[in-house]
């Protein structure tokens, strides 16, 4: 069974030709611009889109799907998640990238192994990303997602090596 990520909800209709405003992750413009098909969720069922053309206006992506070219045809599906196939987004990260919900769970350790905490949530500044690490005091940390502090993330071995500077870890 394919697993679903979610990458963009319809706002809103745009004009009366159909087309929807679509509202999407922030740094992320050229990967949903270059989207072919998304999928809704229908109950259980993931139903394809086909994208006809997408455009960018005032930080929202104007949508204009194949076999909607009118209001009432879009309106069922305002509110609604678009959705792409994991492998989809897989294809595109960069070999320093990764999925939240890959990190989400994995130790923390420093340099030398010990073992700091472990991640909850990944967040962004704005500036860049920031893991959340429950460390052994309980506290949550926010450690910057940057080279110079996460030196490592190792997947297969389910932990994320850190310089850990004096301060960073409550």
């Amino acid at each position: 069974m394919n697993k679903f990520i979610s990458v963009g909800k319809i706002l809103n209709f745009h004009g009366i030709q159909g087309e929807a405003k679509v509202g999407f992750s922030k740094n992320q413009q050229d990967f949903f611009c270059g989207l072919k098909e998304v999928y809704i969720k229908n109950k259980e069922e993931y139903l394809p889109l086909k994208i006809k053309n997408i455009r960018i206006h005032k930080n929202f992506a104007i949508v204009k799907f194949e076999g909607i070219n009118s209001i009432d045809e879009l309106i069922e599906y305002k509110g609604a998640l678009l959705f792409v196939e994991e492998n989809v987004i897989r294809d595109a990260l960069d070999e320093d990238e990764f999925l939240i919900d890959e990190l989400v769970g994995l130790d923390v350790v420093d340099k030398d192994g010990n073992k700091l905490g472990f991640i909850v949530g990944v967040s962004n500044n704005g500036a860049n990303d920031l893991l959340s690490v429950k460390t052994k005091s309980k506290n949550i940390s926010l450690i910057p997602f940057v080279k110079a502090i996460v030196t490592d993330v190792s997947l297969k071995d389910k932990k994320v090596t850190i310089n850990n500077i004096e301060g960073l870890l409550q």
